[in-house]
């Protein structure tokens, strides 16, 4: 998700070349935030558009891998909570 943000804000990350390839793709929802209402990743950002990491982030510095068992369950918590809001966003927007 911070790679896309980053896409759309034009400024460099790891998938920026990647995330170019597809940019007519991206065109589609014009901005991130459409991008995250088309797909209803709302739970994934805070309300000035900011991803809302699971873990410390560093910009990439470090590897994308869990430095011990404690990492890993607090990502494992935060991606079920997510799972389960997203799960309700979906059932929502089907049911109006």
């Amino acid at each position: 998700m911070e790679c896309i943000r980053r896409f759309y804000l034009g400024t460099d990350s790891p998938l920026y070349g990647t995330l170019l390839v597809y940019k007519g793709f991206f065109d589609l929802f014009e901005d991130f935030n459409g991008y995250v209402h088309f797909f209803l990743l709302e739970d994934l950002v805070d309300s000035d558009g900011n991803i809302k990491f699971y873990l410390p982030f560093d910009g990439f510095a470090s590897p994308p891998i869990f430095i011990d068992i404690d990492d890993y369950l607090v990502y494992k918590k935060q991606v079920m909570e997510f799972i389960h809001a997203r799960s309700h966003r979906i059932a929502e927007y089907a049911n109006s």
